[in-house]
């Protein structure tokens, strides 16, 4: 399974381009606002708890930015590698796969926020969808 197809690439890619010119645009004191996208790309463990949402991909082609829940009750915001997430072997033969049907009307903040207090990215996506929020 293509972990990243070139569609979600080049909408995370755009995501980080517009963080970075955001960045500067706030050293500049032009503005004071960072971006909040929402997250594009999900990827889990279909043997336990991992899950990871993508809202950025760096320059690199690896590097994403997004919020990772090893499955350990405390997700967090950070910088993930496509490679070291793809080359992962699982029993079974089994690898990490993409959430084909993953869409988002959520930020990124609010999926951090609501995964920080619940525990997990798993409960959050529930939550969400149970609010209708």
């Amino acid at each position: 399974m293509n972990l990243l197809p070139e569609k979600i690439r080049v909408a995370l890619a755009v995501n980080a381009a517009r963080h970075i010119m955001a960045r500067h645009r706030i050293e500049q004191g032009e503005d004071q606002s960072e971006p909040d996208p929402v997250p594009l790309l999900k990827l889990f463990n279909p043997c336990g708890a991992a899950t990871w949402l993508a809202s950025e991909l760096a320059e690199d082609g690896d590097t994403l930015f997004g919020l990772a829940d090893l499955g350990f009750g405390c997700p967090e915001l950070g910088y993930f590698s496509l490679r070291e997430i793809a080359a992962v072997r699982l029993p079974f033969g089994l690898r990490i796969e993409r959430d084909e049907t993953f869409a988002s009307r959520h930020p990124l903040s609010l999926w951090a926020q609501t995964a920080r207090h619940l525990g997990s990215i798993t409960q959050a996506e529930i939550a969400l969808h149970l609010i209708g929020f």
